[in-house]
Order: C-alpha cells, then sequence, then structure tokens
C-alpha cells in the first residue's frame, strides 16, 4: 500500500510518531510516499526528521497556538485571532493538501492530528478525486473515546481541546488514540485504543541510574525558573534541553547547570542515564520517561499539555506543577512505582497498527 502522511509541525511528538509508524510501514512491505508538515513560520521542520524520513517533505502554513518569545504560556486568543485573520492563507493550504493527495494518488491518508487535512476532506468529501482513505493518529483521540472517563471540572477544562480535536479527524474511516495503557475503543466512533508510538532509537538506550535531573523546556522563558531553582539548589546537577534557536551547541552556566539546544540522539541518551525527568508535558517524551522508567515532573504549557500530564498521572507517572519546582520531583521520587505494563504495552505497537492500518497481522 501507498500512504501519505500528513504532520501537525508543533513540537516534536508528532514527527517522531510519523518516524515510527513509517519505519514500521517499510518493515512489511509498504511506502511513504510523501509527507505533508502543517505549521506556522515561527516553526522549522527539524533536521533530524527531513534526514530520516526518507520520503519527499512538503509544509504549509496550519493553525498552531501562538507562542511569542520568551512567553511561557501560548496565549489561546491571540492564537483565536490570528488564525481568523490569515483565513485566505489556510484557503490556500487546503487546495495544496487537495492537490499533493491528487498528485501522490496513495492508497489512504494518515493524518498526525493536523488540522487542515481534517478541514481539507470534510470540504471535499464529495470530490472522487479525494476519494481515499484517511486514518487519524493522536494521543488527544482519548477525549473523543466514551469509554474515557474525566470530571464535570476537566470537561469543561477541555471543551476547546475536543473541539478541534474533532476537526481534525473529520471524514476518518478509522481514529487511533495513542495510550499510556491498554483499554476499549469505540466501534461507532471507529475509534480504537493503541500504544504509544516510540521510534526504533529509544529501544537502543539501555537505562541507568544517574545522579542528574534530565529536562525539557519547550519556550525559553522557563529558563528564569531553572536558573533560579538552581541558585538555592546548586548541588543537584542538572542537564536540560531547549529550542533557543540562536544559543550554542552546549551551554555551562557551571559544572551543575548545562544547556543543550535539542538534539534527539543525545536526548534520549541523557534522558535514559538520569535519575528524573522535568518537562513541559508532551505525550512523546512522557512516554520515553516512561518506558526507561523514570520519575516525571509535568510542568504544561497549554492545554494538549495539562491533559498529557493529567492522563499519565493515572499511570503513575508522576506529578505535575504549573513551574519547574524541582523539589517537588526529588521528593516524589522515593514513592515513584513504574508502570510493569508499559513496557510490554509498547512493544505491541507494530503489531497492533499494522493489523488496524492495513488489515493484516
Amino acid at each position: 500500500m501507498k500512504f501519505l502522511f500528513t504532520v501537525q509541525g508543533e513540537g516534536r511528538g508528532h514527527f517522531t510518531q510519523s518516524l515510527a509508524l513509517a519505519s514500521m510501514l517499510r518493515k512489511h512491505g509498504h511506502e511513504v510516499v510523501a509527507v505533508l508538515v502543517g505549521k506556522d513560520d515561527s516553526r522549522q521542520i527539524p533536521r533530524f526528521y527531513l534526514d530520516k524520513i526518507n520520503a519527499p517533505v512538503f509544509d504549509f502554513r496550519s493553525p498552531n497556538f501562538t507562542a511569542l518569545y520568551k512567553q511561557k504560556r501560548p496565549n489561546l486568543v491571540l492564537s483565536v485571532i490570528g488564525n481568523f485573520s490569515q483565513s485566505f492563507i489556510f484557503r490556500k493550504s487546503i487546495l495544496f493538501v487537495k492537490s499533493k493527495i491528487e498528485e501522490y494518488r496513495p492508497d489512504a491518508v494518515v493524518n498526525f492530528y493536523e488540522m487542515v487535512t481534517g478541514v481539507a476532506f470534510r470540504t471535499y468529501r464529495f470530490d472522487k478525486k479525494l476519494n481515499v482513505q484517511l486514518i487519524s493518529i493522536a494521543h488527544q483521540y482519548m477525549l473523543l473515546n466514551p469509554k474515557y472517563k474525566t470530571t464535570s471540572e476537566q470537561d469543561i477544562k477541555y471543551y476547546f481541546l475536543r473541539m478541534i480535536t474533532k476537526v481534525t479527524c473529520q471524514c476518518s474511516s478509522k481514529i487511533l488514540a495513542l495510550s499510556f495503557r491498554d483499554m476499549p475503543g469505540s466501534i461507532e466512533k471507529n475509534l480504537v485504543v493503541v500504544p504509544p508510538l516510540l521510534r526504533q532509537e529509544v529501544f537502543e538506550n539501555e537505562p541507568s541510574d544517574g545522579d542528574y535531573i534530565h529536562g525539557y523546556m519547550i519556550n525559553t522563558g522557563y529558563y528564569e525558573e531553572v536558573l533560579d531553582w538552581h541558585t538555592k539548589n546548586p548541588h543537584i546537577p542538572l542537564r536540560f534541553f531547549w529550542d533557543k534557536k540562536d544559543a550554542d551547541e552546549v551551554t555551562v552556566i557551571d559544572e551543575n547547570l548545562i544547556l543543550y539546544r535539542i538534539d534527539d540522539d543525545l536526548f534520549l541518551k541523557s534522558m535514559a542515564g538520569s535519575m528524573a525527568y522535568s518537562t513541559t508535558s508532551g505525550f512523546e517524551s512522557v512516554c520515553e520517561a516512561l518506558y526507561y522508567k523514570k520519575p516525571i515532573l509535568m510542568i504544561p504549557v497549554h492545554v494538549e499539555q495539562e491533559f498529557n500530564a493529567y492522563d499519565a498521572s493515572l499511570s503513575g507517572a508522576g506529578i505535575s506543577s504549573t513551574k519547574f519546582k524541582l523539589n517537588k520531583l526529588l521528593n516524589f521520587i522515593p514513592h515513584y512505582r513504574p508502570d510493569e505494563n508499559f513496557r510490554d504495552w509498547v512493544h505491541q505497537a507494530e503489531e497492533r497498527f499494522i493489523r488496524e492500518i492495513c488489515g493484516t497481522n
């Protein structure tokens, strides 16, 4: 079978998920003919992705949360206003997605939570040229699973996220909800619960117990918090990764605070050798830490990551905070009990994805 991927270009999670799936599909004799990445002008497609996906990659404008420079949390109001003001650009993006599907003529489009893709399939649902299967993959689809229960307070909090999530998977013949644990799906909604998609490099590192906290800051605004904590606790080694574009590859503040520009392979090696992980709660890196059995402090940046943190806490992965209060993480470490079923669940991914996507074992 021939597959075309569409990928939301914010963060690293959807990129690494698509890398993992591409490897599985090729292993079973299938082909990824092209990848379309939806992003805003402030985002770049990671070099590691361009080097490893082994397919033509095209980018187009797509709605994303607006994160102003040095701003910790994306402003939802600014995001909505900004996206509506660019509606003409997004109409062009819908046409672009349609034209690429017509050009490559895949047997199926696999959508990694990209909003324009869902809108394109809804807009042209009666166009015979776009009569291809759409399969949608994301952790957020757990919110659409009737078997997944949240509180009334969380339902209000996640209302907007559910709206966006429904838009991304319009007209999908199958919705694959990535999950920290196995549970029933929904035949009525064409929704199947599946394991996380971890890339091969995760399995190549043997975890060990180091003496440092490994961390990730998606926005440089959090640096002041980390530096403040380090100043008060200079004896605890910290190795933090960040996305600051003009930073050196390695910034040594002192012997116990070292900052690295994001490098995917080095990031995994550092996580595997750490004593614990502090993160802004991306689904993928939380899964990686769970696989390595590392206690986690989760500091959500936006509502998607709030959901990731909430769901991860149900599997005992760690604790949440509004700031990088690393004392909370240190206090949690003695009480951490890793999910002993998680590795087995992850190892089922290839068999389950090939069955659900290709219809074979």
